[in-house]
This record gives C-alpha cells, sequence and structure tokens, in this order.
C-alpha cells in the first residue's frame, strides 16, 4: 500500500529517548520503595500516558503513589535530554527524502515533543505533533489518538500508515483500522520485541527507518 498519510510515534520512533525516559522512571520508583529496573518500566509502562502508568504503578505499590513521582520524573527526563537525546538512527535521511503527508500522534507531552523536533532541527520538518495529553481523553492502547490525527489530515485510516514501537501503539493503530510498522531500531530494543510487536498486531517489522522507506516506495 501506499500510504496517503503516514503518522509517526515519539518516543523510540522519532526520539530514541525510550531508554532515557524509562531509566529516569525507573529510578524515581527505586527512590519511593518501589525496586524498578530500566527493563522492569520498560515492559510495564513503555507507550503509555502518565496517566495510565499511575494506577499500574499503585497496584504494585498497593498504595497511593505519590504526587511528586511525576513531576521527578518529568525533570530528570528534562535535564537528561538536554545532553543525551539524539534521534532513532536513520531517521533523518528517511524524512528528507519522504514525499508523504505525515505528522506524529504521541502519548507524549507537547513540551517533551517540541523540546526532541528542536533539538534534532526537526522543527516544522514533521507535519502537525498530535499528543494524547492534550486532544483526546483516552491514550494508546485506544485508537482515538490515531482517528483524531487522520481525521485532522483528512485522510482516510485504511489509507494510512503508522509506525510503532511499543505494544500499546501497535494495539491502537489496529484498532483504528490502519496499517502498522513495528519499528525496532531504538536503543531500547530487547530479544523479544519484534515477536511482541507482531503478537500485538504490527503488520510488518522494520528494524531500520531504511527498511521502512522500502516499505512505502
Amino acid at each position: 500500500m501506499k500510504p496517503d498519510l503516514i503518522i509517526l510515534d515519539y518516543d523510540g520512533v522519532v526520539a530514541d529517548s525510550e531508554l532515557l525516559n524509562n531509566a529516569a522512571l525507573a529510578e524515581v520508583l527505586t527512590g519511593i520503595g518501589l525496586p524498578t529496573s530500566t527493563d522492569d518500566a520498560i515492559a510495564a509502562y513503555m507507550g503509555r500516558r502518565w496517566l495510565d502508568c499511575r494506577p499500574l504503578i499503585e497496584a504494585r505499590l498497593e498504595s497511593p503513589c505519590p504526587d511528586t513521582v511525576h513531576g521527578d520524573w518529568t525533570r530528570l527526563c528534562h535535564e537528561r535530554a538536554s545532553t543525551i537525546l539524539t534521534p532513532v538512527a536513520g531517521l533523518a535521511g528517511f524524512v528528507e527524502a519522504l514525499e508523504h503527508p505525515r505528522c506524529i500522534s504521541s502519548n507524549a507531552t507537547p513540551e517533551w515533543i517540541e523540546l526532541g523536533l528542536a533539538r534534532f532541527g526537526l522543527t516544522g520538518r514533521m507535519g502537525p505533533a498530535f499528543s494524547a495529553a492534550v486532544h483526546v481523553t483516552r491514550g494508546k492502547p485506544h485508537p482515538d489518538l490515531f482517528l483524531h490525527a487522520a481525521a485532522a489530515m483528512n485522510a482516510d485510516p485504511a489509507r494510512t500508515l503508522v509506525v510503532e514501537d511499543s505494544t500499546a501503539g501497535v494495539l491502537a493503530g489496529v484498532a483504528a483500522g490502519m496499517r502498522v510498522v513495528g519499528l525496532c531500531a531504538g536503543g531500547h530494543i530487547r530479544d523479544g520485541h519484534a515477536e511482541s510487536l507482531s503478537a500485538a498486531g504490527a503488520h510488518d517489522i522494520a528494524l531500520s527507518w531504511d527498511e521502512v522507506a522500502r516499505m512505502i516506495a
């Protein structure tokens, strides 16, 4: 299928940020008495909004999550992003050659997305950025954000291609009736990740942005 619209997730697809995000979250959770490794955080929380992560954390804590957790996590991520945040390898070349309409649809906040795009020199080159933090009530794995993006871009969901790196994102894209490519190119990818994305319903798996480009050529 030659898509009419390409929707890109942000963390782990545009920004190689999942290790940064989840290492920071693991550090904060361990500090409140919930021992958590980076891999634990990736497995439990990756691809979800904070609003959806919080009840999962509280279930593990068996007590309310302190209100300071989200602020501490956000602060750590932003501090570390200023020195270590990079785009996913191959993204710049993909975007440079891309002729299709495109946008970002992410559970991340607009501020986090804008920070990375500015750092990567991609401001204004990725199309609109839609955030589950502000544009919809339900985040991924629900399809709402992808359907909102397609409607805003005047695109048929059936002719829309989604690039995702998380099972939550894949589930959302499939539920929206879109074709989903599971991208396994970020630093957070572990053994079995591609299989997990396929099990969630990804139609194709790409190990690099070059493979995505070939799929849509």
